[in-house]
């Protein structure tokens, strides 16, 4: 009976690895279509639940080129992905596409036709735009990625490949890079954790002439090195508060990360014309709460701006945020003391 127990379970694992193997040889490729209208070319690579990669905004001639970071969901067989920094514009004039979050459902209607379709907006708030990609073996836009999905079934899936590709990205030419010897420290991205089957690795490794690329930062990182400016003091009373941002110059891209007295509060807030609305409670704030904006990225058109509007009560304040990679800008919110209320 014990033995009967141990063949059983390791069928469950076998068949697990399987499925968990093929579902990510099937994610993992070029996808062309319309996103938001848009015409787009992203490559999509699964590392276990999250996804990395590159999007294509536009021709081979004018477009914008964006990493993404992403995960999927096997549960729901939902692909999750956001164009999380503009590594490219051609021409570099040219005002270039607005970085976009999409859901899509990931279906295989036969014929051995894959599509992902589903919404897509600024942010998770605003899902006004359509996602309609198809699975393709052909590509427009030659980069790093392709290395990775000729050989993902020889080697390219390890993710030592991956993560080492992933840091150096921004720096990279179109020449596909060599398997690592060692693994390079990089931030992980903002998924859930769970045990993940990884292949093994190939026989022969050649070796990675490239040199090891600085550590990427977290937004964390970048909360705790960068100098906080203190914009304006708002007096706070009643029950809550509202906090509008806005993008307040050229709607370019800009994305933000907000914490409250260090800690982190809401990541990936695109910057648009229309409001991104929270609300914080009265009692949860000290005496003197700090709000701190971090850029995420500085969009198209640095420095990364946002005009918020704090509702509090029949008051009304504004306050002009700016961010840069060396600055955030700090909104102090004032309760008045126990003994004045």
């Amino acid at each position: 009976m014990q033995t009967q127990r141990v063949i059983f379970f390791c069928l469950i694992s076998l068949l697990y690895m399987a499925t968990h193997h093929a579902q990510a040889q099937m994610i993992t490729g070029v996808w062309t279509g319309k996103i938001n209208r848009q015409k787009v070319e992203v490559k999509i690579i699964q590392r276990g639940d999250s996804l990395t990669g590159t999007s294509y905004y536009g021709t081979a001639s004018q477009y914008s080129r964006y990493r993404i970071k992403g995960y999927f969901d096997a549960a729901s067989n939902e692909v999750v992905w956001w164009d999380d920094q503009l590594l490219e514009q051609k021409p570099a004039s040219s005002k270039g596409q607005m970085g976009l979050l999409s859901r899509a459902d990931f279906n295989c209607p036969g014929d051995g036709r894959m599509m992902l379709d589903g919404k897509t907006g600024p942010t998770d708030n605003d899902p006004s735009g359509d996602v309609h990609l198809n699975k393709t073996d052909n590509t427009t836009f030659n980069d790093e990625w392709d290395f990775v999905i000729d050989n993902y079934m020889t080697g390219g899936n390890d993710p030592d490949v991956i993560d080492s590709i992933e840091a150096l990205t921004p720096t990279l030419t179109a020449t596909p890079p060599s398997l690592p010897k060692e693994k390079p420290v990089i931030a992980k991205p903002p998924v859930k954790t769970e045990m993940v089957m990884i292949p093994s690795r190939p026989a022969v490794v050649p070796a990675l002439k490239t040199p090891s690329p600085p550590t990427p930062q977290t937004i964390e990182d970048k909360f705790s090195i960068r100098k906080k400016t203190l914009v304006t003091e708002i007096p706070v009373t009643g029950d809550s508060i509202e906090l509008r941002f806005y993008d307040n110059a050229e709607i370019d891209g800009d994305s933000i990360s907000l914490f409250l007295d260090g800690r982190l509060l809401y990541r990936n807030i695109r910057l648009t014309g229309n409001a991104y609305s929270i609300k914080l409670a009265v009692n949860s704030l000290d005496e003197n709460s700090e709000l701190v904006m971090v850029a995420e990225n500085l969009g198209s058109i640095p420095p990364n701006t946002s005009l918020m509007i704090a509702v509090v009560g029949d008051n009304r304040y504004e306050a002009r945020l700016e961010s840069t990679e060396g600055s955030s800008a700090m909104v102090r919110f004032k309760k008045p003391p126990a003994s004045a209320k």
